[in-house]
């Protein structure tokens, strides 16, 4: 038999644990309400250029932390700057444009 329990809570994202008693092992699960934040990023990214008003910066994307675990889990750290290119070229990547807040490729 298979258990089931919400762990934690934390705006919305949320985290499960899975207890199977004839295994003996436990597995967690991230669930995380991305669709506001995918509506905010499909948004700015239809606002202007993603450029400050001075110039200076410039907004790229915005990735739930359900993505991030993913990407982890995938071998890619987007804390780690020794990381940078393999991010830049998923934020390039089509199929990941839900996650950019300002046209263009980085």
């Amino acid at each position: 038999m298979s258990v089931r329990s919400e762990l934690l809570r934390a705006g919305p994202t949320q985290l499960w644990g899975h207890f199977d008693e004839a295994e003996g092992t436990m597995t967690f699960e991230t669930r995380q309400d991305v669709q506001a934040l995918l509506d905010r990023n499909k948004a700015l990214a239809n606002d202007g250029d993603g450029y400050s008003p001075s110039r200076e910066w410039r907004r790229a994307a915005s990735i739930p932390n359900v993505v991030v675990e993913q990407w982890l889990r995938e071998g890619v750290d987007l804390y780690n700057p020794d990381h940078a290119g393999a991010v830049k070229r998923r934020l390039n990547d089509p199929d990941n444009r839900f996650l950019r807040t300002a046209p263009g490729r980085l």
